[in-house]
């Protein structure tokens, strides 16, 4: 089996989905604009061959590499990136080299806000009102149908860099000065806490393993105010969650593929939507939760997810991991650079020394959703992540 993996280094922890493909048995095929030299030895290893391209943004160049594999190796089995700023190149190469997988058409439909409505309605999944931001008069219409505040984001983005609430006629206003440069919608403001079921499927659009996120009220807020940023990774996965998600999958046709899809838990009830506690769609993402959650779904659900990821490509079922390990909390903590912490990261390791699994600072690519510095940690007690969380945050 040949599979060609678009940007094995970046995110750091990718080239993990990669070595466990190769332990596989697959040829696995890295395509990237880092130099060969300057790979980790970690992601040289996890590669059957590398082909450096000066920018992943050029399609002519990277289509050249993938018709430089394709020429080498034969024919293609995958072509993915499980990155959701190249799904939609990754779908067209997919589309012009004919390879198995999500091709353009269906690639549009679950990157576009607007298009991915429709197939939650499909599902019977509640979904916020919207409508496309083509002129304050018009917009100021459906302000009056559904009340302020309202969010405007790009009908096609990535997590929620340049979206934005809109608490009253004058920021209506901003938005319009600085000008509209992407088509954007807006919606009806949903109060709830964001949560999310994430796993892996098989061919046939059905959940192999998945576990719950669980994140703060509003991710918009902590890139928009650079906030702090504290979230966890549930224990057990609701079960009316669940429900919602496999009908997500079903609906989107989605196989063999990671995916991060996002509700709403309505914390107050919302006529035409809900009760509190009810589940309301947010997007559908279909690649892995961002930064380094799939190591914190590893540690918290004491599994491999990167391996099951290799087993479903090759085997199309779970082969090489056991799903019957103890279950944890694992939460992420991440402070900002512009504030004044009153412990250092040795002495919060002194005081959880086997809890602390990660610890890293984030690059600047990530650090606007994710923050600059995070800590990760695994507890059997919510209560005891309520009190880490509190010492990691503490200031001066």
């Amino acid at each position: 089996m040949n599979f060609i993996f678009i940007s094995p280094a970046f995110p750091t922890n990718y080239y993990n989905f990669c070595d466990r493909l190769k332990r596989n048995g697959v040829t696995v095929l890295g395509i990237g604009d880092t130099p060969y030299q300057e790979l980790k030895q970690a992601v040289r290893d996890s590669l059957t061959e590398y082909y450096k391209v000066n920018s992943l943004e050029s399609y002519d160049e990277v289509y050249r590499a993938v018709a430089f594999f394709a020429f080498k190796y034969g024919k293609i089995d995958f072509l993915e990136s499980n990155n959701e700023y190249w799904l939609r190149q990754d779908a067209k190469l997919r589309t012009d080299f004919n390879i198995p997988g999500a091709k353009l058409d269906d690639v549009i439909s679950f990157t576009s806000k607007s298009l991915m409505k429709d197939y939650y309605i499909q599902a019977g999944i509640p979904v916020a009102r919207y409508i496309f931001c083509n002129s304050f008069e018009e917009d100021m219409k459906f302000i009056a149908e559904v009340g302020y505040p309202v969010v405007v984001k790009p009908n096609v983005g990535v997590g929620a860099a340049a979206t934005y609430k809109i608490k009253n006629e004058e920021d209506l206003k901003n938005f319009y000065k600085v000008g509209v440069q992407v088509p954007y919608i807006m919606e009806e403001f949903i109060e709830g806490n964001i949560t999310s079921l994430d796993g892996i499927c098989d061919s046939n659009s059905n959940i192999v393993f998945c576990d719950n996120e669980v994140f703060p009220p509003s991710i918009m807020d902590i890139v928009n105010e650079n906030l702090e940023v504290a979230y966890y990774v549930n224990k057990e996965v609701p079960d009316d969650l669940y429900t919602a998600g496999l009908k997500v999958l079903k609906a989107f046709h989605i196989h063999s593929r990671y995916f991060h899809l996002e509700f709403f838990r309505l914390s107050k009830d919302k006529p035409g939507l809900g009760k509190i506690g009810d589940i309301v769609a947010l997007e559908v993402n279909m690649r892995p939760p961002g930064g380094p959650a799939p190591d914190l779904i590893n540690f918290g659900q004491s599994v491999d997810t990167y391996q099951i990821y290799a087993d479903i490509i090759c085997y199309d079922k779970i082969k090489n991991v056991s799903l019957e390990y103890p279950k944890y909390y694992c939460c992420y903590i991440a402070r900002r650079d512009r504030l004044n912490y009153k412990y250092t990261y040795e002495t919060i390791k002194a005081m959880y020394p086997t809890q602390i699994v990660m610890h890293e600072r984030l690059s600047d690519v990530l650090a606007g959703a994710m923050g600059n510095e995070y800590f990760a940690a695994k507890f059997e007690h919510f209560e005891d992540v309520e009190k880490f969380k509190s010492i990691v945050l503490e200031k001066i």
